[in-house]
């Protein structure tokens, strides 16, 4: 399907649920993927694809789940994205890449310069570790979230 038709069919189906996020005070988040490594096919595979969606639906209750390991894969350019698009984005997702492991210094990310940017647009919402550990899964969280804590 073509990227057009696919935004044109996500607006008419968000614009009929829209209202009632709104009325319930909930937040419908479209999750950004890659679809080079690991989702074939996926149309939500590049920023401006789901900045669209979010400005023709026009509803404060529908945001982007800004996920850094997929956009990393896509399109990289990280910071400079959140810094132009942030008021699209309801949440974060973080992975290392490659491999979706820990946000370590194995990584090509570097995620204290990235949750500074977050930071500095004033969001208040939740960044989520979404990764595979390789080492101990507690250890590996407590380090994310240390490197994370800007």
């Amino acid at each position: 399907m073509p990227d057009d038709v696919g935004v044109e069919n996500t607006v008419i189906a968000l614009k009929q649920i829209a209202g009632y996020a709104e009325k319930k005070k909930v937040t419908i988040c479209l999750e950004y993927l890659n679809s080079k490594v690991n989702h074939k096919d996926y149309m939500f595979d590049k920023t401006a694809w789901g900045v669209e969606v979010c400005k023709r639906v026009g509803s404060e209750n529908v945001k982007i789940l800004y996920d850094i390991y997929h956009a990393q894969i896509m399109e990289g350019d990280i910071i400079r994205t959140i810094r132009d698009y942030h008021q699209y984005f309801g949440h974060y997702h973080t992975g290392g890449n490659p491999g979706r492991n820990e946000i370590d210094e194995t990584q090509e990310l570097y995620y204290p310069a990235i949750m500074r940017a977050i930071a500095e647009t004033g969001f208040k919402g939740y960044v989520a570790h979404e990764f595979i550990p390789k080492r101990d899964p507690i250890e590996s969280l407590a380090y994310a979230v240390r490197i994370c804590d800007v």
